[in-house]
């Protein structure tokens, strides 16, 4: 079919490539301490899960017993954010190195009849960093950030094996008609018309855990972008039956069951929504704890960094009941929303012989310090273009660069921005209708809950985040804070 999607490349990507090109190569410390040894990555991202839906973060209504023992036997980076508050926006920061200011992809716009916008053909993503590399590149779950055949496909990107969603729209349903392997659209029988025996996150993994088997002789990266927890919720009826009776008596939620939205997006009915939501929580558990367990088998465990976290904070879609889990952790906010609630995510490292065990580090991180991480860890240039910080310091009881700001953008809602400074945190709503409408104004270490406002009494730090906003917030006019709105046709 005609592609009728209308590119529009701004200059701030050409400066990139620019930028790219002029990268001179530096060795740190801690680059030079590995690079004799490279390991093999796996970087598991849940989907939407909250800071507090884990069993060592807090969680009291059901058990994580494989992530708690990551975390106990690696580090827990406490003051960890994701890239943005919605799905595609904190996949493009992650994948880029770059916050939402800067990356390409700023919002969840859609290509019709499945996909999303595509990152631009110039992106130098993580992925293409490991296959430059040597690597062998596997990414598995959904993907978000280029409809099939485009310049952003995974493949396009520096994914030699991918298997799962393409589009997220698709991944709101856990019995889909289709997956992707590479550019083969996988048609899943067990799923036609309303059928539902094939459960998509349990095809995802084996063909993950089939990666790791066929590549455990040589040097890999593995993406696991699991589609867990997001809505719709529906879980195995193995997993349900294990929490039903934890969760009597429920309120049922009526969701999309036939129709055009039927598997395309719409969420299912489910009239045990909270068992669901246990049920499919236990079911990512085991499938990290899996994970580690074939490494294990497979010998190769010392060579291998695992990390896990969220791609940002609890949704309420679906029946979801985040309130009910306490998934947020008391922090304000949730999916959407750029108070601590949205953004803040759970994150675990754990490498043995490199990372101490029982660790806790209180480091402020975010998405786009990943991809300098791996840079640091492989020992090459790290992109000018990024505006992360490595952590490999961190993560080896070395002496770390801190941030001397975060910052967020998030283009629904009538446009948001965020900055964190030090302790203090910045909030702007309503920036597409005012561009300088009134800055809220927290001190996290005395309110983490970001309850009191307290920019009347601190002028000056509230200057400093509105230039940080101002500076930071660099695109072309065609995408302004209202863009991801579009549908465009393919």
């Amino acid at each position: 079919m005609k592609n009728r999607l209308i590119r529009i490349l701004p200059i701030s990507i050409l400066l990139i490539s620019v930028a790219i090109a002029g990268c001179k190569k530096k060795m740190s410390e801690s680059a030079i301490t590995v690079k004799d040894n490279r390991p093999n990555i796996i970087y598991i991202l849940a989907d939407d899960l909250g800071y507090g839906d884990i069993g060592f973060t807090g969680q009291e209504k059901f058990n994580t017993p494989n992530i708690d023992r990551l975390a106990k036997d690696g580090m827990f980076f406490s003051q960890h954010y994701s890239g943005s508050t919605v799905c595609a926006p904190s996949r493009s920061s992650l994948m880029t190195g770059q916050h939402t200011g800067h990356t390409f992809i700023r919002g969840n716009r859609e290509v019709r009849p499945e996909g999303q916008y595509p990152l631009a053909a110039g992106t130098i993503t993580m992925a293409e960093i490991f296959k430059n590399e040597g690597y062998v590149t596997g990414a598995f779950g959904k993907w978000g950030l280029g409809y099939p055949g485009s310049e952003g496909d995974p493949n396009h990107q520096g994914f030699d094996e991918f298997y799962g969603y393409n589009c997220q729209r698709i991944g709101h349903n856990y019995y889909p008609y289709h997956l992707w392997h590479n550019q083969t659209k996988e048609l899943l029988d067990g799923n036609k018309l309303k059928q539902i025996n094939t459960y998509a996150p349990e095809s995802i993994h084996e063909k993950a855990i089939a990666f790791l088997e066929k590549n455990k002789d040589t040097t890999f990266f593995m993406y696991y972008p699991s589609i867990i927890p997001h809505a719709e919720l529906m879980a195995p009826e193995r997993y349900m039956k294990k929490h039903r009776a934890n969760f009597q008596p429920e309120k049922g939620y009526k969701g999309v069951d036939d129709g055009e939205r039927y598997k395309n997006g719409g969420y299912g009915s489910q009239k045990d929504p909270h068992t669901a939501f246990a049920a499919m929580v236990d079911l990512l558990d085991e499938q990290v704890g899996d994970i580690r367990k074939k490494v294990e088998e497979l010998g190769i465990a010392d060579n291998t960094i695992i990390i896990f976290t969220s791609d940002n904070g609890p949704h309420k879609e679906g029946g979801a009941d985040p309130d009910f889990f306490n998934s947020n952790s008391n922090l304000r906010g949730y999916k959407r929303d750029l108070y601590e609630g949205g953004i803040r995510v759970p994150m675990i490292a754990h490498w043995p012989g490199k990372i101490k065990s029982g660790t806790t580090s209180d480091h402020v991180s975010a998405f786009w310090d990943v991809l300098p991480t791996i840079c640091d860890i492989l020992n090459v240039p790290v992109p000018k273009y990024t505006d992360g910080v490595s952590f490999l310091p961190e993560m080896l009881g070395q002496e770390q660069k801190e941030h001397e700001y975060l910052y967020w953008e998030f283009h629904e809602g009538g446009g948001k921005q965020a900055v964190r400074l030090g302790n203090w945190k910045g909030v702007r709503l309503d920036v597409a209708n005012n561009p300088d409408a009134p800055i809220e104004l927290y001190n996290l270490d005395l309110d983490m809950a970001e309850e009191t406002d307290i920019a009347d009494t601190s002028p000056e730090i509230v200057k400093q985040i509105d230039q940080i906003m101002k500076q930071e917030h660099v695109f072309s006019k065609e995408f302004s804070f209202q863009f991801e709105k579009m549908v465009i046709e393919q």
